[in-house]
């Protein structure tokens, strides 16, 4: 039995590559089936935006690792020489270790990014509803599961914002503790204003302002988001009514000034207000920072919170290495108990049949016995059989738990004679 790994991720593949050789839901389902030899006993492909990886089990890992190969040059009618040169291969606990620490979001873009764990689930019942897993995958995959889930609630490396627009969020969260609450006016339509926008909708935010110099994609993002689009000229008028501004648009100069920030708080009568200039050039006067309870953060400020928010990631993560390592020797010690188990099997076998046909002889040479007499010598031969494989029996069970199994259950079956073959 061996477990094998080929794959590819964004760090070793442009995403050119990646994206030759992702498979749609679609396609996933087809190539489980049309993936079949004999060298691959069990299969999963995770694919995902970053990364397309064979988990494979098999009697050989080159055999596993070829036919691999073999099969995406064909599936996706590409060279090798196209594809090879960005693989990575892994084999036996060197995979297991990389999948749960795929699954738990430690080989990640982002460090401990959500989506990858539900991805990976996916990927796993997909190849159980094509017939491809059984016991040794069932048993990983598992595995893989309850150490991610672990790792993410045990953890903080999910704990602190790492992209400037969720930084934004959480920041504003701690000036006003209830979201639902407050207001929120997003200037400009772009992808980060958008980005920055869909992240206080998921927060519950109690209303929504959009600008934009052109009408049509204010009108479109505030659709989206169920907010209401208001004309550009007009936002300054509904400065008194907003608690966040978020600003990212391409203006060559500033879009809010302190005059403007002043008379709208006149209008809050003191109420905080907290502006989040993400724009470069700067949208918003470095100078509205000193009016009294006005916050400000512009992009290196946010910046500045993402790049600690990530060291406290990474910080977070070394206890989660440490956990990904601990269920990996816990595998370990599965797999070398599985290992044993048909030797152990083997020898209770015969030594069974070795029982029961001294036993026929012994009561035949024993003569005229009742039922009683019979269920005595019996009872003695199993306790002395039972006796005679205990300590051989603890002792692969022992080593297995050690990892040190192997040759001292060849020795067993060398010293008996046992074929441990189903």
């Amino acid at each position: 039995m061996a477990i094998a790994l080929v794959g590819l991720n964004h760090t070793t593949a442009p995403v050119a590559v990646r994206e030759r050789l992702a498979f749609s839901d679609a396609a996933l389902a087809d190539a489980l089936t049309t993936f079949r030899t004999p060298e691959v006993e069990e299969l999963v492909i995770l694919s995902t935006c970053n990364r397309v990886e064979f988990y494979m089990q098999g009697r050989d890992v080159a055999a596993c690792n070829s036919g691999c190969e073999s099969f995406v040059a064909a599936y996706h009618a590409l060279a090798r020489e196209d594809f090879a040169p960005c693989l990575y291969y892994l084999n036996e606990l060197e995979a297991v270790r990389h999948l749960f620490r795929v699954a738990a979001s430690l080989d990640s873009m982002v460090l401990g990014e959500p989506q990858i764990l539900g991805q990976v689930k996916s990927a796993y019942y997909a190849a159980r509803d094509a017939g491809r897993t059984g016991t040794i995958f069932h048993h990983l995959f598992e595995r893989t599961f309850n150490v991610a889930k672990a790792a993410r609630s045990e953890t903080g490396i999910s704990d602190h914002a790492v992209s400037v627009s969720y930084a934004a969020v959480q920041l504003a969260k701690k000036i006003f503790e209830d979201l639902r609450r407050h207001t929120v006016m997003i200037l400009g339509a772009g992808e980060t204003s958008e980005l920055a926008a869909r992240h206080f909708v998921r927060q519950g935010v109690g209303e929504v302002f959009v600008a934009n110099r052109t009408t049509a994609r204010a009108e479109k993002l505030a659709q989206s988001l169920s907010a209401k689009a208001i004309p550009w000229d007009e936002f300054p008028e509904h400065l008194a009514q907003t608690d966040i501004v978020v600003s990212s648009t391409s203006a060559p100069s500033l879009v809010i000034t302190p005059g403007m920030v002043q008379e709208a708080m006149r209008t809050r009568r003191g109420r905080p207000m907290f502006f989040i200039d993400i724009a470069v050039p700067r949208d918003i006067d470095p100078a509205v920072n000193a009016l009294e309870n006005v916050f400000l953060y512009d992009i290196d400020g946010l910046e500045n919170v993402v790049a600690a928010n990530r060291r406290e990631r990474q910080q977070e993560a070394l206890a989660a290495e440490d956990m990904i390592w601990q269920e990996v020797r816990h595998f370990r010690q599965w797999l070398a108990t599985r290992d044993v188990v048909p030797t152990i099997v083997a020898l209770r076998q015969q030594a069974e049949a070795t029982r029961l046909r001294e036993l026929d002889k012994a009561l035949a040479k024993l003569g005229p016995h009742d039922a009683r007499q019979r269920r005595v010598i019996e009872a003695l031969t199993v306790a002395i059989t039972n006796k005679f494989l205990h300590a051989p029996t603890m002792h692969l069970k022992r080593c297995a738990s050690a990892g040190q199994a192997q040759n001292e259950a060849q020795l067993l079956r060398d010293l008996f004679d046992l074929d441990p073959s189903p």
